[in-house]
């Protein structure tokens, strides 16, 4: 069988999010940031690059570490010892550099610090250290900055965008209070009055220009959509985080991660740095939205999101990641297909098991359990900057094996989508520390398809049932009934 694309579309060991996907030649490459796999904060390790073949998005191929954070000078002088969301352009001469902001504590007047740059002489080999956004006169450029930049060349213009905006009040809604703010994020919206107070603006998304050196500023940041978003297109969908901007045709598509934190939204503008328009909601990692659904109805852990739109060989693409490991710190990179419409307009996509595949998975053989697009038990928890404790279903790892962990009665486990031909039996490869049953199901509140049994074992063991389903493209659902609990490496198909 040829080899498939599924989400998570990088080696199940590997955990790079807040995707940046750019096409250099005949490759796109995916840059991010590194977190570790069961990691104890974001960003744990240094920048490491995936790329592939414009013409097969299942050949995926790690171009290895190409920037260490101890290259950068505040790594030595302070705490800041991890990188943040990187973003790479190529400049006017040719060359690449990256853009990326140091992790650690908040400084005189609420920065992080400043915009550091690096540069190579291709997509992927070795970036050096350049030097950091600045003033004409040498001094950093810190105004508005916080972190995760993304740059554009808009036909020679160097733009960068950047910025972090939190809501003017502090919710009565405990569970908004958990969504929007963590303790740090209310320790940097207390130590950030200085900037606040900053005549011309708060905090918000920025863009600022820069010469041809690739750090030298051109003018002053500006915001370009407004903070202040109570009678404005942004009310219900406000800009948190994650800046990118892509150029299609002669619009600008800014992409975002809004105050909701679990959905990348867009917004349109026929001008670079002012005048942009709500669009709409590209993808949730959670599926909220999609169809009316409600955040009380999620169908994973959703949590923090970030990443963009890119074109390859004519498709259009959202990439974006997931949640691992009960918490914001292991997160995956994957990717929908999307369709810019005749008035620019893009149409939220549901996250499936399928993504870069263009078409759905063939019943045959075995896939990974962990390619699931829904994990969830009904009651599934937005990430807060922290590692949850408390039981749920979650993709997890022991030593090698990755893995469903925590199922019990009524999980919920799906994967889009399956193409069904002459398939008479399904397996699932797991162990128990009890005795139940994985109902499955073609649609959800349709007919049983097939029950396969599952025994009490200590050991990864393969249980297999037949299977009545007739031939055509369907989701698979699993979902659990019994006592104990389960864990879930493997479904195969015959």
């Amino acid at each position: 069988m040829k080899k498939q694309a599924y989400n998570p579309f990088l080696p199940l060991e590997e955990y790079i999010p807040d995707g940046e996907p750019h096409v250099f030649g005949d490759r796109v490459y995916l840059y991010g940031s590194h977190d570790k796999e069961g990691g104890e904060t974001f960003c744990m390790l240094d920048y490491t690059v995936y790329s592939a073949p414009v013409n097969d998005l299942s050949d995926w191929r790690c171009e290895g570490v190409i920037y260490r954070a101890e290259q950068d000078p505040d790594y030595h002088t302070s705490d800041r010892k991890y990188m943040y969301a990187p973003d790479v352009v190529q400049g006017n001469d040719g060359k690449y550099y990256l853009y990326y902001c140091m992790s650690g504590k908040f400084g005189k007047g609420g920065y992080f610090g400043p915009i550091s740059v690096a540069v190579c002489d291709t997509p992927a080999g070795k970036y050096e250290y350049l030097g950091f956004v600045k003033y004409p006169d040498g001094t950093p450029m810190k105004k508005y900055v916080c972190f995760d930049p993304g740059v554009i060349n808009d036909n020679g213009t160097i733009r960068i965008y950047y910025g972090t905006q939190f809501p003017q009040e502090k919710s009565e809604n405990p569970q908004d209070s958990e969504r929007y703010i963590s303790e740090e994020m209310e320790s940097f919206n207390k130590s950030s009055e200085e900037m606040l107070n900053t005549p011309g603006g708060v905090m918000g998304p920025c863009t600022v220009t820069v010469c041809d050196d690739m750090m030298t500023v051109i003018d002053e940041p500006r915001h370009i959509i407004p903070y202040e978003t109570k009678g404005t297109s942004f009310e219900e969908h406000p800009f948190f985080e994650a800046s990118s901007m892509r150029k299609v045709g002669d619009k600008y598509y800014f992409i975002y991660s809004s105050w909701q934190n679990h959905e990348l939204c867009y917004a349109t503008s026929d001008y670079p740095d002012k005048d942009f328009v709500y669009g709409g909601t590209i993808v949730s990692n959670g599926d909220i939205g999609l169809n009316g659904r409600k955040e009380a109805d999620r169908l994973n852990m959703t949590g923090t999101t970030h990443g963009s739109i890119i074109e390859i060989n004519n498709q259009w693409y959202i990439f974006y990641h997931r949640l691992t490991h009960k918490s914001d710190y292991s997160r995956q990179a994957c990717a929908e297909r999307i369709e810019i419409q005749q008035d620019g307009k893009i149409k939220q996509v549901e996250v499936t098991s399928c993504g870069l595949n263009g078409k759905p998975l063939e019943a045959k053989g075995s896939y990974p359990a962990v390619i699931a697009c829904n994990i969830t038990n009904g009651k599934m928890p937005h990430g807060s900057n922290k590692i949850y404790t408390e039981s749920f279903p979650n993709v997890t790892h022991r030593g090698n094996d990755r893995f469903i962990g925590e199922i019990k009665e009524g999980t919920l486990i799906g994967y889009k989508y399956f193409k069904f031909k002459g398939v008479s039996e399904i397996s699932v490869t797991a162990n128990c520390s009890g005795n139940g049953y994985f109902n499955v199901y073609n649609e959800l509140g349709g007919n049983i398809v097939s029950k396969i049994k599952i025994d009490l074992t200590e050991a990864w063991t393969k249980f297999s049932a037949d299977i009545d389903i007739p031939d055509g493209i369907y989701p698979v659902y699993l979902i659990y009934s019994g006592n104990g609990e389960a864990e879930l490496k493997e479904i195969s198909f015959k």
